[in-house]
Formats: C-alpha cells, structure tokens, sequence
C-alpha cells in the first residue's frame, strides 16, 4: 500500500507561480509512475502532468511549458512547479501513483488551487 499527503495550494493571483509537493510513503519502491490530476467544478478532470521510476514525464497540452514535474528519488516528495498560472488552472489537485503487480493506482486527498483574475 501507498498513502499520497499533497501540499502547497492555495490562493495566488494570475500569472503567480505555486508549487505542490506529494509526499508518498508505505511501499514506494513500488512505485512506478506518479503525477497529478486536477478537476475543476463542472469540468471534465484532467491528468495534468506524470513521471515514472526513469524520470520519463509527460504533461497535458493546456500546461506545457508552464508547469513542471519533478522528483529526484523515491525517498524525496514529488512536486509541481507551476509558473504563469491562470484562472482556468483553478481546480482541486490530487497526487496520483501507481505500481506493483498487479499495478495498483493510490490517489491522495487533494489540495485546492485558486487563481484569481
């Protein structure tokens, strides 16, 4: 078992930057990929950005360039640096991570990010 404890939400204004980190613990030597989803009220939620065991990671058009992932290590958290952020960025943000076999997902509890205009 995996348990995710985001942080780092909260209030910026637009074109601010904000970064949220993932803390994972439990078998994190499991883990294979984790990322982050976000779902805004009334929108269809999103797999915003990822990245696996080999540092391999892929993001959604609507952040590229904007935002970026990163972990050094599966001991260290993983965190989403986000620059010239904007009010459609506004959503809950959740750590996600999956892995072992068979491949299990874990979700975390999910931090609120507003952007105001």
């Amino acid at each position: 078992q995996v348990q995710l404890v985001e942080s780092g939400g909260g209030l910026v204004q637009a074109g601010g930057s904000l970064r949220l980190s993932c803390t994972a613990s439990g078998s994190i030597l499991s883990i294979n990929t984790m990322g982050w989803y976000r779902r805004a009220p009334g929108k269809q939620g999103e797999l915003v950005a990822t990245i696996t065991s080999g540092g391999r990671t892929n993001y959604a058009d609507s952040v590229k360039g904007r935002f970026t992932i990163s972990r050094a290590d599966a001991k260290n958290p993983v965190q989403l640096q986000m620059n010239s952020l904007k009010p459609e960025d506004t959503a809950v943000y959740y750590c996600y991570a999956d892995g072992g076999v068979p491949v299990n997902s874990y979700w975390g509890q999910g931090t609120q990010l507003t952007v105001s205009s």
